[in-house]
C-alpha cells in the first residue's frame, strides 16, 4: 500500500473516532437531559406540603364544604359543645359539653361519643318535656337537622334509624362510624320505661 493510501486510511480512520465520540457525546447529554426531566416530574408528583400547606387547604375545604355560623361559648354557666336546629319540630336548642342532672333541667347536653362534627358519634341526651326533645316522636326516616358548631360550621344531618331500647341497652352509643360525621338523639319515653333513639349521620350532598 503506498504512502498515499495509508494517510488517507488514517484519515478515515480519525473522522470515524471523531464521529462515534461525538456521537456518545450527544447521547449521553441527550439521556441525562431525559434523566433530569424525568427526576424533576418525580418530584413535583410527590411535593411533600408542608403542616401549614395542609391546614390552608383543609381550612379551604371546611370552608367550601361547611357554612359558618357563631354560636355562644357560654349558655346558663355552662359551656356549649353545639347548637342543634330540628326545622321539622321547630327546635333550636343549644347542647352543653358537660351532662350531669342540672344541666339536663338547662338544656340538651352531650352524652357522649365524638366531638360535635367530627367523626364519629356525638350522642345527645334531652329530657322529654315541651320545648326540648318532647317532640321527637314526630320525627321520620329522611327528615333532617342541623349541628352547628363553631370549629367545623354548619352540618346537615339526616335520620336513617329511629327506635326505643330499654335504658340497659347501650349499642346506640358505638364510635365505629366508618369515618363518618353521625349524631344520635336520645331521650326517654312518656313512663320513662324505655329509650328513644333517633340515628342520623351527615346527609350527601
Amino acid at each position: 500500500m503506498s504512502r498515499r493510501s495509508r494517510r488517507k486510511k488514517k484519515k478515515i480512520i480519525n473522522y470515524l473516532i471523531v464521529f462515534i465520540t461525538l456521537s456518545i457525546i450527544l447521547f449521553l447529554g441527550i439521556e441525562e437531559y431525559k434523566d433530569s426531566k424525568i427526576k424533576k416530574y418525580i418530584a413535583n408528583k410527590n411535593k411533600q406540603y408542608t403542616a401549614q400547606d395542609i391546614s390552608t387547604i383543609n381550612k379551604k375545604e371546611e370552608t367550601k364544604k361547611y357554612p359558618k355560623e357563631e354560636i355562644p361559648k357560654e349558655y346558663k354557666g355552662y359551656e356549649v359543645a353545639a347548637k342543634l336546629e330540628i326545622p321539622k319540630i321547630q327546635l333550636e336548642a343549644y347542647v352543653l359539653s358537660t351532662y350531669s342532672e342540672k344541666s339536663l333541667n338547662i338544656t340538651a347536653t352531650k352524652f357522649w361519643g365524638a366531638e360535635p362534627n367530627k367523626e364519629g358519634n356525638f350522642c345527645i341526651a334531652g329530657h322529654n318535656v315541651k320545648n326540648m326533645f318532647y317532640n321527637l316522636r314526630d320525627l321520620k326516616i329522611s327528615d333532617t337537622f342541623w349541628i352547628i358548631d363553631n370549629e367545623v360550621g354548619k352540618v346537615e344531618y339526616e335520620i336513617y334509624s329511629i327506635y326505643t331500647v330499654i335504658p340497659e341497652d347501650i349499642k346506640c352509643l358505638s364510635q365505629e362510624t366508618n369515618g363518618r360525621l353521625e349524631a344520635t338523639l336520645i331521650t326517654c319515653t312518656n313512663d320513662s320505661k324505655r329509650r328513644i333513639i333517633v340515628k342520623a349521620k351527615e346527609k350527601e350532598t
